[in-house]
């Protein structure tokens, strides 16, 4: 069964028009880069997509949603809310269980920032907001991860770290990145927009980055 099928569905952006006639079908397993300039409508297929799966989601959004005033700890531990009741979240924000904290601390050592659980993450770099906001997204236990520029604020070796990373912990991930090396060696089928429109659905294999360049105004 797909996590997502559309057939012919318009999309905009607080009432304008940005895509239309969107037909994508997702189906689990899937590792799906979105590609195109700046303004092509990436984030908002990435919402279509978000609106309409068969299942839960995880979501890395480009604004990282992070609360500055707490901990590295809180807001991770943010992606698992749903999962206890409003007495225990409401305890942890003060006196965190140990094994919160532990399993917390599982997903922050491959993201290099376990040294940082209790830093309130104003202090944080930019960068290393970008992998908490990852945490998060990696702790919930939706099997869909959803990406806008998930890495846009590390270097090449880290993004890929952190990509093949989602890949390993989440069943489907569908990103949108502006690094098309990145997109084509993480992706296994790459979405490209122009126009408006989807003008690429394709298989990675065998294509490079050149092949894309009808995506961007030169």
């Amino acid at each position: 069964m797909p996590v997502l099928d559309l057939a012919g569905v318009p999309a905009g952006y607080q009432g304008r028009p940005v895509l239309e006639d969107v037909h994508l079908r997702i189906e689990p397993g899937e590792r799906i880069a979105i590609v195109g300039e700046s303004g092509a409508g990436k984030t908002t297929l990435l919402r279509l997509i978000r609106e309409h799966c068969a299942a839960p989601t995880a979501i890395i959004p480009q604004d990282l949603g992070l609360v500055q005033a707490l901990s590295v700890f809180h807001n991770v531990y943010m992606g698992q809310l749903h999962k206890h009741s409003s007495i225990h979240n409401l305890r942890t924000l003060f006196w965190p269980a140990a094994h919160d904290v532990d399993a917390v601390r599982e997903i922050l050592e491959p993201l290099r920032l376990s040294g940082e659980i209790f830093a309130a993450v104003r202090r944080l770099s930019g960068g290393q907001q970008q992998r908490t906001a990852v945490a998060r997204a990696l702790f919930n236990d939706a099997a869909i991860l959803i990406g806008d520029e998930p890495v846009s604020a590390v270097d090449d070796h880290q993004a890929r770290e952190i990509l093949s990373l989602a890949g390993v912990r989440k069943e489907t991930v569908i990103v949108a990145l502006h690094d098309r090396v990145l997109a084509l060696s993480f992706a296994d089928r790459i979405i490209g927009l122009k126009d408006g429109k989807i003008s690429l659905d394709t298989l990675t294999a065998g294509l490079r980055p050149g092949d894309l360049d009808g995506l961007y105004r030169t």
